[in-house]
């Protein structure tokens, strides 16, 4: 379930802020931020699972970690141990677990392309209840880190005693629109365990696609993008509440395709643990609507007399396919560039592609992998001094570079990086390509086959062109520059998915990329 509610946290602005920092000029040594999930156990339930992430403003490597988690605060009440193998982990004190990273940690500024991996936890600990523990006990854990050349930090989370309910989606169900058409889909959720539930949240995990107009006072929005609805409504044991969704696709929607969603139901408490670092790390939150309530049924608010957590996860939602019918493809249009030096001048080619539409490319669903790739050729006499980060040099070629798109390409959007080339000889008129839409040997398959314009899917990159040869390529590839920014950011809605940095960081999962910076990475 995990991978199909990787967006659900759109639009909230939450922990992924923590790499904020990358907005800044990095120094000497980047600073590092820790983050460690807040947690409601039940009395009687498994232990929860937890890491401590670590976040730098530039990929860094950590030396002799060391972590301290001082839990003294909720002495006799919680316990925490070791959950991996290879894990060396001591208590010189009662409250107090030191643990040992194995090997150095790796830090990536943001997940690797299309990994669906977030690679910044450290080894996992379990957190436990004791016996003496009771409904309503709460303290703080004091997780801190140290490293080799003082690197250090710290952060404090809090542990909270509530009571286990269990919380169950409805069925899932399949309906059908057209690009730009409404639909209606059921929101479904049951008491499946043996304890009032009161009071709950549904977390909504919707595709690029899927829009809507209502504006509920107790749901938040990203634009047009449903995030989440709170309901106080009580759930009785062995009962069930239900509403109806007014939806509708965006004019952009692929298709034919099948367009997911999904509604994750959480308590009041679970869903404070897993959003509260939003705020203290100052990101976007979603917006309130200023409509009616959306209410599941008649019933009296409640007043929650403990926190609550779901002891069963596992089945606590609910999705939707919705058949996008017809037919709305996609233009793809190769940028080139136009340069001019002389030998031994570094010049800077800002190349890559735009989307004409009229759809957008939605690859999120799918593995996690590009949306598509693109060669970039360097011209003959030539050399590469600095290369985007999500560039690498083809097995097969010298001179031929392979680039990683996003996942998400918008329908009128722009998408460019920014090679540095170095003009080793003069040649006139020196000639390379970029090619959108090449193949890639990739775990998800290779790039974008459906263009519906494969004629300009290339243009030339020339340097010290004769006359007035431009930049411009046989084809009808955009020669010119192209809009500014990286490939990673130009034209991503950031105001989308700038949000999803609360799931990356407590699941360890996802490589959604979140508003951030890519460095360039010098390769001479």
């Amino acid at each position: 379930m995990l991978k199909h509610w990787l967006r659900w946290l759109t639009g909230l602005g939450a922990a992924g802020a923590l790499v904020a920092a990358s907005a800044t000029p990095a120094v000497a040594a980047a600073p590092i931020a820790p983050y460690f999930q807040d947690t409601t156990l039940a009395v009687g339930s498994e232990p929860a699972t937890r890491a401590l992430f670590l976040y730098a403003n530039e990929p860094t490597t950590l030396a002799k970690v060391s972590v301290r988690y001082d839990y003294r605060s909720l002495a006799n009440k919680v316990t925490i141990d070791s959950d991996e193998d290879g894990q060396r982990c001591t208590a010189p004190e009662p409250g107090v677990l030191v643990c040992e990273e194995p090997f150095d940690v790796v830090l990536h500024e943001e997940p690797p392309l299309g990994s669906g991996i977030y690679r910044n936890g450290l080894k996992r600990v379990r957190i436990g209840l004791t016996e003496d523990a009771q409904p309503g006990d709460s303290g703080d854990v004091v997780v801190s880190f140290q490293a080799a050349g003082g690197r250090s930090g710290s952060y404090t989370s809090r542990v909270r005693v509530g009571e286990g309910v269990d919380l169950a989606g409805g069925p899932f169900t399949t309906v059908s629109a057209k690009p730009g058409g409404k639909f209606t889909v059921p929101l479904v959720v049951a008491n499946a365990g043996d304890r009032t539930v009161e009071g709950f949240v549904a977390v909504f995990d919707l595709a690029y696609s899927i829009r809507t107009t209502d504006r509920f006072s107790n749901c938040r929005y990203a634009d047009d993008h449903l995030v989440s609805c709170q309901f106080d409504e009580e759930i009785p044991v062995g009962t069930g509440l239900a509403a109806t969704l007014n939806l509708e696709l965006g004019k952009d929607t692929y298709a034919p395709t099948n367009q997911s969603g999904y509604a994750r139901f959480m308590t009041v408490a679970d869903f404070e643990d897993l959003t509260k670092v939003r705020k203290a790390v100052g990101a976007r939150a979603a917006t309130p609507g200023s409509g009616p309530k959306l209410t599941l049924a008649k019933a009296p608010g409640a007043t929650r007399q403990a926190d609550q957590t779901d002891v069963n996860p596992g089945n606590d939602y609910t999705g939707w396919t919705i058949k996008a019918t017809g037919t709305n493809g996609t233009d793809l249009a190769a940028i080139g560039a136009a340069l001019k030096g002389t030998a031994g001048t570094v010049v800077t080619a800002t190349v890559g592609f735009r989307n004409n539409g009229p759809a957008t490319l939605d690859n999120v669903s799918e593995e996690y992998e590009a949306a598509t790739h693109t060669d970039v050729e360097l011209p003959p006499g030539t050399s590469a001094v600095e290369v985007p980060e999500n560039c690498w040099l083809r097995q097969d070629s010298t001179r031929t570079y392979l680039c990683a798109s996003e996942m998400l390409l918008v329908a009128g959007k722009t998408y460019t990086m920014t090679f540095r080339l170095r003009i080793d000889k003069v040649i006139p008129n020196a000639r390379g390509a970029v090619r959108v839409n090449a193949p890639c040997e990739c775990p998800a398959g290779g790039g974008f086959q459906a263009d519906i314009k494969p004629a300009n899917d290339k243009a030339a990159i020339v340097v010290n062109a004769a006359q007035s040869g431009g930049g411009q390529d046989d084809g009808d590839g955009d020669g010119g520059g192209g809009g500014g920014g990286s490939l990673p950011i130009t034209g991503a809605p950031t105001n989308l998915i700038a949000g999803l940095g609360v799931l990356l960081l407590v699941t360890g999962v996802g490589s959604y990329l979140i508003a951030r910076r890519r460095s360039d990475r010098s390769v001479a």
